[in-house]
């Protein structure tokens, strides 16, 4: 299928900060909708945005476990990505939906994280 092609390419971009490559996979219109409700619109605010982020992450990878097609212009990835937080590697778990334009580039990215609970039980 033409998106887990496209999905593997934007993956790989994050992971080697190949903002072009990144660029590729993107609508221009793209819509991402991050875990705190924050929105971005736009392939170059997009880009921007991951070129500034990513960079400042110490130790920064990512590893996907798996990726779900859900329609033909749907997909969900169930990934993982890592950074060093006051020294200490962390990882960080989230499921991200994928929703694809005519063309087969990524039209909204929609990220949910999962969190540790707040008090131990």
């Amino acid at each position: 299928m033409p998106q887990f092609q496209v999905l593997d390419e934007y993956f790989e971009s994050l992971r080697t900060q190949d903002w072009q490559g990144l660029a590729r996979c993107l609508a221009e219109g793209v819509h991402r909708s991050g875990p705190y409700l924050d929105v971005i619109r736009g392939r170059p605010a997009y880009v921007d945005y991951l070129a500034k982020v990513i960079p400042a992450l110490a130790g920064y990878d990512l590893k996907v476990a798996r990726v779900r097609a859900l329609a033909p212009d749907c997909a969900v990835a169930e990934l993982s990505e890592f950074a060093e937080v006051g020294g200490v590697r962390r990882e960080f778990p989230e499921l991200i939906l994928f929703d694809f334009d005519e063309t087969g580039s990524i039209a909204r990215i929609d990220i949910y994280m999962k969190q540790p609970p707040r008090h131990p039980q």
